[in-house]
């Protein structure tokens, strides 16, 4: 068993730690909502450098200070929000992470332009190898290296990884991921 799924999985099923639900119930999950995807990168960039526990701790500070994680509105931020930004301890107060975000959020605005969403976007791009990922991320994105764009995809549902074979969320994660997104 990979150690996220023994750590999840060796929290009784109460448990107040963040892993738990996310372990059980969305990583590995396919995601349909682009502004849902791309909260889901925002965490992942903000986890840089970080623990994972951490940003979920933070999670519902960051989706109340990224505006729900709505694109359109943070592609719109400007200089007051990004000293708003700095200034909220609920979030992860990094410069080069707060304009990633929103320079991120402009990109996949111009994406659903072109591909009608982020997810038809990521999904024309599939399967492909991750170093093919990361060079398509790294020119389309800011603050995307191998390890951001690695987790961001495996928790995503796009690789493989996310559980063990023995893990039993990897038979429920296997079957809500369609027949063409689990190879």
């Amino acid at each position: 068993m990979n150690s996220y799924c023994a750590l999840a999985n060796g929290l009784p099923a109460d448990s107040l730690d963040p892993n738990k639900h996310y372990h059980d119930h969305l990583y590995g999950f396919p995601i349909e909502d682009d502004n849902e995807l791309f909260g889901r990168l925002l965490l992942e960039i903000n986890q840089a450098g970080l623990s994972w526990t951490l940003i979920l701790q933070r999670a519902a500070g960051l989706r109340a200070a990224y505006a729900g994680f709505d694109i359109a509105a943070v592609a719109a931020f400007g200089e007051a929000d990004r000293q708003r930004l700095l200034a909220d301890a609920k979030v992860i107060r990094n410069r080069l992470k707060i304009n990633a975000a929103i320079h991120n959020a402009q990109q996949i605005l111009q994406l659903q332009q072109e591909f009608g969403s982020f997810k038809n976007w990521l999904d024309g791009h599939h399967p492909q190898p991750l170093v093919d990922w990361v060079k398509l991320f790294r020119r389309t994105f800011k603050f995307t290296g191998p390890e951001i764009v690695r987790e961001f995809l495996v928790s995503a549902g796009y690789l493989k990884g996310a559980h063990s074979e023995d893990c039993p969320a990897a038979e429920r994660a296997a079957a809500a991921n369609p027949p063409w997104l689990r190879g």
